[in-house]
């Protein structure tokens, strides 16, 4: 029904400016609003009859899925994009080398069973850059429970009392996490009301809350400590899989990676579905015994501890020198194939692109697309690009001021509602003008952030440099509680009608940034915030990407 009105509203809009001619930026200069109502128009036109955003889509996931940084399939779905941005036109179409400094690693087939005292198959997803099991392994199964906070004569007592009975085992660890029904789910979209009083310009924005650290008793350890502790005692004691609980409700799995990146240093590992891990808990606390089977298959590759950005682009005319960047993140998690997070993003990005592209503009500005990796293990791959190329504000190179800004998608399959820059107030104003006129597919409007901290998603990497980095704030639909980075993040999670207004509202902003007479506004010398105090990085969490935070 959605797509319907879509439709129809276009069709509205397409009847005024029908047997529209090709438009040179001097046009532009002469007249931009017509102008721009004309690009506007045949932007609706193109994204709505020519739309590839779901056969991008389907390649990205169904075809190269899932994309780990490293992996052959993320190097793979690279090529592919290079290949596909050449075809629609785009030049200087690559893929650019950083080191990421790790191998890349796959997990190539798994299976596990509870073999006694019943026989069921288990619902699991392997642990990335741990070991295979070289073969099946079938073993009895133990939990053990560590101490919370133990101190290191805890710690050793414990793990002393358990060494005989976790020797050659199928180890779980730790209790099982209850997980309540939920009751109040959270609202696939976005209250217009409350949007609308979150993008005027006119309200100030509440200030950032400081967190409070917990402060950790110098007797006691930390997270990070028990955990690299406890793998060297797994593997030790030959422990022969370990078995972690998912704790999610629905039979969702999120599985991250082994902290180290060394498949030398910890056992062959899976995330377990918390109701699977639950009933064998059970099962243990009757005290029956419990035989469990796993045949896991992993395999590392060396040379991806060079992983690639994605890059291409549509040549600018009188400024080309001055560029306007666009994209998202091309790696994903490997419990799925990688669909709202973030193959979506990409290829929302690559359609805005295509449709400027298809039209016939020529921008003043040279638009640039890029898929970025290394973003879940730590916004490496856009770190490194801006690094690159760009500098900071501290210690900028040449093109650091011929930089007009980022725009980036990375929160699922959400329509855009609003778009937050990094820059003084006036840097949103280009922007709200621009998507103004598509106010009824959702986008409500612009601000603005002086945040120069790390973190969330790519345009961060620009915003800590002191660059304009665009975030686009979507409606969440199933993002955060269901398929941000578990088993359930594939193809049929996409809504069509979001991502193709997505694509016509980027379009729109990335047509005016890069035919406007000046680049954004950007903070005088004197007022450029200060970059954040580095945060020490949280253990044992294995990404900084462990919690939902990439709404700007």
């Amino acid at each position: 029904m959605k797509r319907r009105v879509l439709v129809k509203r276009t069709a509205l809009v397409l009847i005024t400016v029908f047997f529209l001619q090709p438009v040179s930026y001097t046009q532009e200069q002469q007249q931009p609003q017509r102008v721009s109502s004309d690009i506007y128009a045949k932007i609706l036109k193109e994204e709505t009859d020519n739309s590839q955003i779901m056969r991008t889509l389907h390649f990205f996931s169904d075809v190269y899925g899932p994309r780990l940084t490293g992996s052959p399939n993320l190097k793979a779905a690279g090529e592919w994009a290079v290949k596909q941005m050449q075809q629609w036109g785009m030049e200087n179409a690559r893929l650019e080398p950083w080191n990421f400094g790790h191998p890349g690693w796959l997990n190539e087939r798994a299976s596990g069973f509870i073999v006694s005292p019943v026989k069921d198959t288990l619902v699991f997803e392997v642990l990335a850059w741990t070991p295979g099991t070289n073969g099946t392994v079938v073993s009895e199964a133990y939990q053990m429970v560590l101490p919370e906070r133990p101190t290191q004569a805890e710690l050793t007592a414990y793990f002393d009392s358990i060494k005989d009975k976790v020797a050659g085992k199928i180890v779980l660890v730790g209790k099982h996490t209850p997980v309540p029904v939920n009751f109040t789910p959270t609202p696939k979209r976005l209250n217009d009301d409350d949007l609308r009083t979150r993008f005027d310009p006119n309200v100030k924005p509440s200030p950032t809350p400081t967190p409070t650290p917990t402060p950790t008793p110098s007797d006691r350890l930390t997270g990070g400590q028990v955990s690299e502790q406890l793998d060297k005692f797994l593997l030790d004691n030959q422990v022969r899989v370990r078995v972690n609980d998912a704790g999610r409700e629905g039979g969702q799995i999120r599985a991250f990676n082994n902290r180290t990146f060394d498949v030398t240093r910890v056992v062959p590992t899976v995330i377990l579905r918390n109701e699977d891990y639950g009933r064998i808990s059970r099962l243990l606390a009757d005290g029956q015994a419990v035989t469990l089977e796993f045949n896991i298959q992993n395999r590392s590759y060396p040379e991806g501890a060079t992983s690639y950005n994605v890059i291409a682009e549509i040549p600018g005319t009188d400024k080309r020198d001055e560029v306007i960047m666009l994209g998202g993140h091309l790696d994903s998690w490997h419990a799925a194939t990688g669909a709202t997070d973030n193959a979506i993003g990409c290829a929302v990005m690559m359609e805005a692109a295509r449709i400027l592209k298809a039209i016939g503009v020529r921008p003043r500005r040279t638009i640039r697309v890029a898929l970025w990796s290394g973003e879940e293990q730590g916004l490496l791959g856009s770190q490194a690009y801006v690094k690159e190329h760009f500098g900071s504000f501290e210690n900028p190179k040449p093109d650091y001021f011929k930089f007009g800004g980022y725009f980036n998608i990375d929160s699922g399959t959400g329509r855009a509602r609003g778009m937050s820059v990094f820059g003084p107030p006036d840097a949103a104003t280009p922007l709200r003008e621009a998507v103004g006129p598509f106010a009824y597919l959702g986008i409500v409007g612009v601000t603005n952030t002086r945040s120069r901290g790390l973190g969330g998603s790519d345009h961060t990497s620009f915003n800590q440099a002191g660059l304009p980095g665009i975030g686009v704030l979507q409606d969440p639909i199933e993002y955060f509680t269901t398929t941000w980075h578990t088993n359930l993040d594939t193809y049929e999670r996409v809504i069509e009608d979001d991502v193709k207004r997505s694509a016509i509202v980027i379009a729109a902003a990335l047509y005016q940034l890069a035919m406007r007479d000046e680049l954004l506004p950007r903070f005088e010398r004197a007022e450029m915030p200060a970059l954040p105090p580095p945060q020490p990085s949280p253990t044992p969490a294995p990404s900084p990407s462990a919690t939902p935070p990439r709404q700007p």
